[in-house]
């Protein structure tokens, strides 16, 4: 049976309207709502020309019903700057990355949602004592994926055009999602990161939504990753240069930084000014000094390194079994998937045994 959800989806991943669509298979945009309100069913015709104009295979549309997030559930980072076309496409990644988690949760053993209800709590309190909870001390972090892996959260990667999406989170019953878009800086998508984080705890049993919500979540993440007090034992700060060898060592961007030190009372209101021109007129607001490396999910690569070994299952197949392009296993794992994709034409695989990995952080 045709699945009216499943057409949805795969319409908005490809970031097209009912009107887009209908014109591109040559049918009516009436039909096309009709086919997505269930009320009647396409010809076999038109589900192949589905497959050639949204790039999802025939069995996509007649598999079982999709988990979609419910958008008033979604934490976005900047409702303002992105279109509703924009953000279904956003929230419809969201649906396929449910069929990937579902799927490496029936293979592999993984560590549960360990992410405390905070939400009584002031943001930088809340920082404070999310890292005392998770023993994290006052260092810097090395890696916010790695870390938010380890604690249970499901990270995706958002590979879309643009950054009007910086990322988005959202609870799908007991387990945590975050999705970074990769268009940004390493160290502004860090911040992203530790901002979704925020949400997680702060925001559990309410909507995120708003500009208070999106306040309390920015103050938790530049307090989690920027800690009070090593700071202040580096003094007061005068001058660029130290701000860039701060930003370094606790891998954040170099506004985040001065900001931070500005907000401790650590950089005056004239020196944060100056700085803050002279990093733009560097064009520091989008490249920056000394950048790190972006940070990947440490689970898909090791899931994805024993698929790659495992000859009963390629990622091909993979790709077969959860019935998605393999653009979309890539725009979901960090271009992860579209390394050394082996052969299709592969053994199908019996169930194999359910696989534990070892996260570290």
């Amino acid at each position: 049976m045709f699945n009216n959800s499943r057409l949805k989806v795969a319409r908005q991943r490809a970031g097209l309207t009912m009107r887009e669509l209908a014109s591109r298979v040559g049918i009516e945009p009436r039909t096309v709502t009709g086919y997505e309100a269930g009320e009647y069913l396409p010809s076999d015709d038109v589900v192949r020309k589905f497959e050639q104009v949204l790039g999802f295979p025939q069995e996509f549309f007649i598999a079982e019903d999709l988990d979609i997030p419910r958008a008033e559930g979604v934490s976005f980072r900047s409702m303002s700057k992105m279109t509703a076309r924009q953000r279904d496409r956003a929230i419809a990644a969201g649906a396929v990355a449910f069929l990937l988690s579902d799927w490496l949760e029936s293979e592999f053993d993984l560590p549960e949602a360990d992410l405390p209800d905070m939400r009584e709590e002031l943001p930088q309190t809340a920082a404070a004592g999310l890292r005392d909870y998770w023993r994290l001390g006052n260092k810097p972090i090395k890696n916010m994926v790695h870390l938010l892996e380890l604690k249970g959260v499901r990270v995706f990667s958002l590979g879309e055009d643009g950054k009007e999406i910086d990322a988005y989170s959202l609870w799908r019953d007991a387990r945590p999602y975050v999705f970074l878009n990769t268009q940004k800086s390493a160290e502004r998508s860090r911040f992203d990161a530790a901002h979704e984080l925020g949400h997680l705890v702060l925001h559990k049993h309410a909507a995120p939504n708003g500009l208070e919500a999106e306040k309390q979540a920015n103050e938790f993440a530049a307090a989690f990753l920027m800690p009070e007090a090593p700071l202040r034992a580096v003094g007061r700060v005068s001058g660029l240069p130290k701000v860039v060898q701060l930003k370094q060592e606790w891998s954040v961007s170099v506004a985040a930084m001065a900001y931070r030190l500005h907000e401790l009372g650590l950089l005056t209101k004239w020196n944060y000014q100056q700085i803050f021109v002279e990093i733009s007129r560097r064009g520091w607001r989008t490249e920056e000094p000394s950048p790190i490396r972006r940070e990947q999910s440490q689970i898909w690569q090791k899931v994805l390194s024993e698929v790659r070994r495992d000859e009963r299952l390629g990622l091909a197949r993979l790709s077969e079994l959860l019935y998605l392009p393999g653009t979309e296993l890539a725009r979901l794992l960090f271009g992860l998937a579209t390394v050394g994709v082996p052969s299709a034409s592969q053994t199908v695989p019996t169930t194999p045994p359910r696989g534990h990995l070892r996260l570290v952080n």
